[in-house]
């Protein structure tokens, strides 16, 4: 009797490790979701890290010079020098 409890002890055992493998917490399905989710947090981080340097390099033109404030006030603001003429070219 003693000799069939051990092996009945033991495939209980591996059957609930193998559930929580498979369904509990930490299993093989929310490790892929984690993992995919982790690439699109990563992927968002880029674009906001893009994004954040194209806008401090902008601070630091309208910081450091006219340059920018000028270009700015010609592209969306339609803006010229005195004795300029303005041409538009349409696309």
């Amino acid at each position: 009797m003693r000799s069939r409890i051990v092996p009945i002890i033991l495939v209980l055992l591996l059957l609930i490790l193998q559930w929580q493998l498979w369904t509990g917490r930490g299993s093989v399905r929310d490790v892929a979701q984690l993992k995919d989710k982790l690439a699109e947090q990563r992927a968002s981080n880029a674009r906001a890290a893009a994004t954040n340097d194209r806008l401090n390099s902008e601070v630091n033109d309208l910081k450091e010079g006219l340059e920018m404030v000028e270009e700015r006030a010609r592209q969306e603001l339609g803006m010229v020098k005195p004795n300029e003429v303005f041409v538009q070219i349409a696309r």
